[in-house]
């Protein structure tokens, strides 16, 4: 062997076709249903040539004419038995959780979860399978089908779970908890069942994109009503203690039964399907329910005011604002008894990384707010909302709650907390999950400022958001203008430094972080000529006005912007360091079936 051998097992599985008897099913954009599509060239000329179907499993009543029957082949998932406990009983209990789903239409145990045989090969298409994998990363989790490609239908499901995920969650609660390990360093049932409790929940979320369903975004604002969605722990403090309990959703979600109604549900004799299919979704809308996928849930790109990643609540400012209060008391909790004994400090500084970081998520769900649209995939005929922007007073109260997160209160790591992160132990490096900064081998306190206030300032400069407000704002006067999202920086941001010296250089790092962002907007190709022409008023203001100052720093800001208007093209903005990663690492790209 040398490096470059590489071994590939390949494993065939020669099987007979399916018959005839299974019938595709159509494809509505408002299900959260996956689906195929092909080209009918013996369409009709009035007709779509593109011809979408659903893909699903087969399934079928053994007594069709009963409310209540079992399938005459139920859908069983199968474990990998090298999975060790107690993460095996934690999957096996959360992906039979979508047999309620299959009960709300009529069908009785026909979702199970069991072992694989004994010498079953997981890659067999006659089994599917929920597979534990190890690798060298908190990687991507993966809910993959292989499918009939001539009717969609699902022949086998294969879920992939990286073994490291669960330690992720475990280290959120050992960051958040309250001197967890202060009386023993066996403490760790609490933080092991919060672990436990996300690992229900994505079995079932990764089963449920091999069932043909796709991520359900809009689900956290609608009472966590899908496990497709990605969820945020529900954590609150009761006294000192941080309270768990409620930190994980334990079943299925009323939209999971909804999506599970519009694929596999039974068309009653002489209906009309399509007409049947879309009164579902009708009711589930009638119902405060809705869909919403990928693109339009992501921060950067993402307009959706409603629909994101790991966070919770209806109401993404109080939400942000509840985050940022436990994040501040899980901070003064913060000590020594947050690692076990024995233990280097050094590992302070990795628990730490989740816990000042835990409000990223909910910032990106409030940021969306601004310029953000309440918008359906709506069909002719459905009394679904097309789209409406979000007012402007709303898109205010965002505007405040995300100058917060930038804020010297809450960036400034407690002085007192600093001195539990000296220089990293030996062989102890800091990796790809840890604080990134410019001061060598100490704890760069400043670095880390700028590395979270960054993460809200490139989604509020966002190019696309501020395009959006400028039209906003044209076609709705009630709407928050481009111009107010620029002032607040003069209001909460460019104003001159309070507090010790140690806050006054956390406040002259975020003023120099905003500038940064500032700059790349107006340099920004996707920055519409309003946009551009804005935010260089801006800088001329800010310019003038820094240059008249005797601060030596406020000086600097007036020349970093004369520097960039004398050679755009030439200026190099000055680059924070790189976030932590935050979510499972892996992939460039996030697919559909992508947990």
């Amino acid at each position: 062997p040398d490096g470059g051998s590489l071994t590939v097992v390949q494993h065939h599985s020669l099987v007979q076709l399916p018959d005839n008897e299974y019938i595709p099913r159509g494809f509505d954009p408002r299900s959260g249903a996956i689906s195929m599509s092909y080209l009918d060239y013996a369409t009709p000329i009035w007709e779509p040539i593109r011809k979408r179907i659903i893909i699903r499993h087969r399934l079928v009543k053994k007594n069709p004419e009963l409310a209540v029957s079992e399938a005459v082949e139920p859908i069983v998932y199968y474990l990998d038995p090298g999975t060790p406990e107690p993460v095996r009983s934690a999957l096996l209990e959360g992906g039979s959780w979508w047999n309620q789903a299959y009960e709300s239409i009529g069908y009785k145990d026909a979702f199970q979860v069991k072992m694989l045989p004994a010498g079953a090969d997981p890659m067999d298409l006659r089994y599917n399978v929920i597979q534990w994998v190890h690798r060298s990363t908190r990687g991507w989790s993966y809910g993959a089908s292989i499918t009939d490609p001539r009717t969609g239908e699902i022949l086998k499901g294969h879920v992939s779970l990286g073994s490291l995920r669960i330690r992720q969650d475990f280290m959120i609660a050992q960051a958040l908890m309250n001197r967890p390990f202060a009386d023993s360093d066996d403490n760790y049932g609490p933080m092991l069942e919060m672990a436990l409790a996300r690992i229900r929940q994505l079995s079932a979320h990764e089963i449920g994109h091999t069932l043909g369903f796709t991520h359900n975004f809009a689900a956290s604002s609608d009472g966590k009503a899908s496990v497709m969605d990605y969820p945020h722990p529900s954590l609150s403090f009761n006294g000192d203690q941080l309270d768990i309990s409620n930190a994980y959703e334990t079943g299925i979600g009323d939209w999971d039964k909804v999506t599970v109604a519009y694929s596999y549900g039974d068309i009653p004799a002489g209906t009309d399907e399509k007409i049947a299919l879309s009164k579902i979704l009708d009711d589930a809308y009638a119902n405060g329910l809705q869909f919403i996928g990928d693109s339009d849930a992501r921060a950067q790109g993402g307009a959706h005011a409603y629909a994101h990643l790991w966070d919770n609540g209806a109401n993404p400012i109080d939400e942000l604002n509840a985050v940022l209060e436990l994040r501040k008391k899980a901070i003064a909790n913060f000590s020594v008894d947050n690692i076990r004994t024995g233990e280097p400090y050094t590992m302070l500084e990795d628990v730490f990384v989740p816990l000042y970081f835990y409000h990223r998520y909910q910032t990106e769900a409030a940021v969306k707010l601004i310029g953000g649209l309440d918008y359906n995939y709506k069909v002719k005929g459905d009394n679904y909302t097309a789209v409406t922007s979000v007012p402007g007073a709303i898109q205010s109260q965002a505007l405040r709650a995300l100058f917060t997160t930038i804020s010297v209160e809450h960036l400034a790591i407690p002085h007192e907390k600093l001195a539990l992160f000296p220089p990293r132990a030996y062989n102890y490096r800091r990796g790809r999950e840890s604080f990134k900064g410019k001061t060598g081998v100490s704890f760069d306190a400043l670095s880390a400022a700028a590395t979270v206030a960054s993460l809200t300032l490139k989604l509020m400069l966002h190019p696309e958001r501020a395009n959006r407000l400028v039209q906003e704002n044209a076609v709705n006067s009630t709407g928050m203008s481009f111009n107010t999202l620029l002032d607040g920086f003069n209001f909460n941001v460019f104003v001159a430094p309070k507090g010790s010296t140690y806050e006054q250089e956390v406040a002259r790092t975020i003023q120099f972080t905003s500038l940064q962002h500032i700059i790349k907007l107006a340099a920004n190709p996707k920055a519409s000529g309003q946009v551009k022409a804005t935010t260089m008023q801006f800088l001329d203001t800010l310019e003038k006005k820094m240059a008249k100052s005797n601060d030596a720093f406020n000086k600097q800001l007036a020349r970093e912007i004369a520097a960039f208007k004398e050679d755009p093209k030439e200026f190099k903005p000055t680059n924070t360091p790189q976030i932590p990663d935050g979510s499972p690492i892996g992939s460039f790209q996030c697919l559909n079936t992508q947990e």
